[in-house]
């Protein structure tokens, strides 16, 4: 019987710890909530964690035969190194650069797989649109929004990762018209 959990891969849950962390710094950053932090200082862990540990993380999940996680990490890790070390470019380069980001979690996101995963990427895909349009209208009232939906997406990024570690559930149950005591005879 399937219960909705899931022990989940060693590579799968050290992705999803490194993007959770990765999302939750920079999106902490772009919200204020914690005075004097900024996105700006999360680039470190972004470079390290986001980009280089995700990267490799996809790296593993293609040799263990994970396509899909594969691509995700590979290509997340490389976005993530990519916006750490890039020199400082202008508003405009910002936002394209966002808006580029946010498509491959858009294209992530409708690839389906498990519902925590489509959670994460659809979430870190609003958090991205919402940054590019604040980078094109030099907005930080969309930048603080982004910020907003980058932390619920490491939070559930988190989340999927530690339930796997606990063996928590990772689904919630369905209630379909055999649970509710209806059956096809009426």
């Amino acid at each position: 019987m399937d219960n909705g959990v899931s022990a989940g891969s060693t590579t799968t849950i050290v992705g999803r710890l490194a993007l959770g962390i990765t999302l939750l710094a920079v999106g902490l950053g772009y919200t204020g909530l914690i005075d004097g932090v900024t996105a700006a200082d999360a680039v470190t862990l972004a470079h390290y964690v986001g980009g280089v540990v995700l990267f490799v993380a996809g790296l593993f999940a293609f040799r263990e035969g994970d396509g899909g996680t594969g691509t995700a990490f590979a290509a997340l890790g490389a976005l993530w190194f990519t916006w750490a070390v890039s020199p400082d470019v202008s508003d405009n380069a910002a936002g394209l650069f966002l808006l580029l980001f946010a498509l491959v979690a858009l294209s992530l996101t409708l690839a389906g797989g498990e519902t925590l995963g489509q959670a994460t990427y659809g979430l870190f895909f609003v958090a991205l649109l919402l940054l590019a349009i604040g980078q094109f209208a030099d907005s930080g009232a969309l930048d603080k929004a982004g910020g907003w939906f980058a932390v619920a997406s490491g939070a559930v990024a988190w989340y999927a990762a530690t339930a796997a570690l606990a063996h928590w559930p990772t689904a919630l149950p369905r209630r379909g018209a055999a649970s509710r005591g209806v059956t096809a005879a009426g």
